[in-house]
Order: structure tokens, then sequence, then C-alpha cells
């Protein structure tokens, strides 16, 4: 099996985790802040339904580039970046005590997810030159 399949099938699953766990937030945001030890409000459960909601947009917008014989290149970078970004506000919200240290597992994933998606998308751009 090449480096570039085993990419893409991780990708893939990170696509469905991100899927799945976005819809977790969506549907019980509650219950998932207080497994991160984080305050449950009504304001903080309705951000975070709506971070979940955008983490399923992403990541069913990478599982359906990656089902394309020739993904779409463009959706890498960006899923990169919300990977990336989600990793470093997960460490800052640990940082300053909104989250329980369980959530640097949440950001370790999510970095190592954007680090595919990028290392995939250099790839990609290498083979299509």
């Amino acid at each position: 099996m090449s480096l570039d399949t085993l990419l893409r099938r991780a990708l893939i699953f990170i696509a469905i985790v991100t899927v799945l766990s976005g819809a977790l937030q969506v549907l019980l945001p509650d219950l998932v802040l207080r497994i991160l030890s984080a305050e449950t409000t009504a304001t903080s459960g309705h951000f975070f339904a709506t971070v979940g909601m955008f983490m399923v947009v992403v990541g069913g917008l990478l599982w359906q580039a990656l089902r394309q014989p020739q993904p779409p290149r463009l959706v890498l970078p960006w899923t990169a970046l919300q990977k990336l970004a989600a990793s470093a506000l997960v460490v800052l919200g640990v940082s300053r005590g909104l989250f329980a240290w369980l959530a640097l597992g949440v950001a370790g994933f999510d970095l190592l997810s954007g680090l595919l998606a990028l290392w995939y998308w250099r790839r990609l751009a290498a083979t299509q030159r």
C-alpha cells in the first residue's frame, strides 16, 4: 500500500471522527463539556454546539473531497487550518483552566490531523505538477 493511500485513509478516518464528535457536541454539548470538566451554562453549551456544527461541516467536506478519485486540493489546507487552530485553542483553554488535562488528547488529535492534511496536500501538489 502506498504512502498516499495510507494518508488518504487516515484522513478519511479523521473526517469521520470529526463529523461524529461534532455531531455529539451539537446534540449533547453539556455532556461533552462535563467530560472536559468545563463550565456548563446555557451560553457555553450553545457556543460549544456551534463549534460542533462547524466540525460536522469541515469533517463532511473533507470526507466528501477524499471520496473523489482526484480530491480537490483546496479542501486540505482549509481543513488543516481548522484542525491546527482548534488544537491551539484547546491548549489555550487548558492553560486557562477552562478544560481538564483530558482535553489535551483532543488537541493532540487535532494537531496530528492538521499536520497530516498539510502533508497530503503537499504530496498531491507534487504529483499534480
